[in-house]
């Protein structure tokens, strides 16, 4: 007792946060609860049980280190109870040499939601030389319960190996759609979606919408890193445009009262830094939402998986501590 009072006076002038520090997105309500212990967060998303809100996004594929790091990722699925989307799953069209590293549904299991994922570019090839079959086999291969098509324009304009494309994205989902029942999630890479490219996706019969929203990995400015200086300098205005998490939130609201929109689960991405980010756009999206994290994810999964799951746990957990004394402005 007598340290921890000690421990109160040497920091006591320490502890004292500016009133710009305070977080202003909510009412803290300290008198209506009880602290958490192990309360359910489970729900319904993809058409299955999640038991957090939670959602490992598409990052790492094609490397040394991807097995490693997405057995890690599925682990933390299985235990936690989350959904998971693989990184780009190209590699696997063509050859079966790295299948190992994206094989994860014995380790995740049968009862969470499990994507393969493609680029758009790799999608319209597909479509335009009538081999979509390819992508059936790939999914079966993986068990995955459907693919998540990243929509990712300016990187592959600003990538010196960039894929040219030659309709546009949303025309492709949606032939795709006509040609194949396969569960589709489609998602952005870093700079988000508007309100009119969002609107014409979730009229289509969509699982989910995933941000990657401005604000996250942006994956225009890692490929004007691997341009040449010159060529970087004159496209570099390019990788600031986009959307946050926010923003594209006020979008989604706007339209969840319309009858003709299809899909109406989104999972949030893109600048998501803690729990509380997470917890507030989830609560004030009007249509069901979870939220999705990468580079967090990829931080800790690349080391042990003890430092993963200490992670994972710490989110969970945030997110029951917001949920007791936490409400929405």
């Amino acid at each position: 007792m007598s340290d921890r009072k000690k421990d109160h006076i040497n920091l006591a002038f320490q502890a004292r946060p500016g009133p710009d520090e305070m977080d202003q997105r909510f009412f803290y309500e300290p008198a209506l609860s009880k602290h958490p212990d192990g309360e359910v967060l489970e729900l319904d998303f993809l058409g299955k049980k999640l038991k957090a809100p939670l959602w490992i996004s598409s990052m790492t594929g094609g490397t040394e280190a991807a097995g490693r790091i997405n057995r890690n990722l599925a682990m933390a699925c299985n235990e936690f109870g989350l959904g998971m989307g693989l990184g780009s799953c190209r590699t696997l069209l063509e050859s079966n040499e790295h299948i190992d590293d994206f094989d994860l549904r014995g380790i995740i299991g049968d009862d969470l939601p499990f994507y393969a994922n493609l680029g758009i570019a790799q999608v319209e090839k597909l479509l335009l030389n009538n081999e979509l079959d390819k992508i059936d086999e790939m999914t079966g291969r993986l068990k995955t319960d459907g693919l998540i098509i990243h929509i990712n324009p300016l990187q592959e304009w600003l990538q010196p190996e960039g894929n040219r494309l030659t309709l546009p994205a949303v025309e492709v989902v949606r032939e795709f759609l006509k040609e194949t029942s396969k569960k589709l999630i489609v998602k952005e890479v870093g700079q988000g979606m508007g309100p009119g490219s969002l609107k014409a996706l979730m009229k289509l019969p969509l699982e989910a919408v995933e941000f990657g929203a401005f604000g996250g990995t942006n994956f225009a400015s890692l490929e004007l890193m691997r341009s040449e200086k010159q060529h970087s300098e004159y496209f570099k205005p390019l990788a600031r445009l986009g959307h946050t998490a926010g923003e594209m939130v006020d979008f989604v609201n706007k339209m969840a009262g319309e009858e003709d929109l299809r899909c109406r689960q989104v999972i949030i991405s893109g600048g998501i830094e803690s729990f509380l980010d997470g917890y507030y756009l989830i609560n004030k999206c009007r249509l069901t939402a979870i939220y999705g994290q990468a580079s967090a994810f990829l931080k800790h999964a690349g080391n042990s998986y003890s430092a993963l799951k200490e992670f994972v746990q710490t989110q969970v957990e945030g997110i029951r501590i917001a949920q007791a004394f936490l409400r929405i402005k």
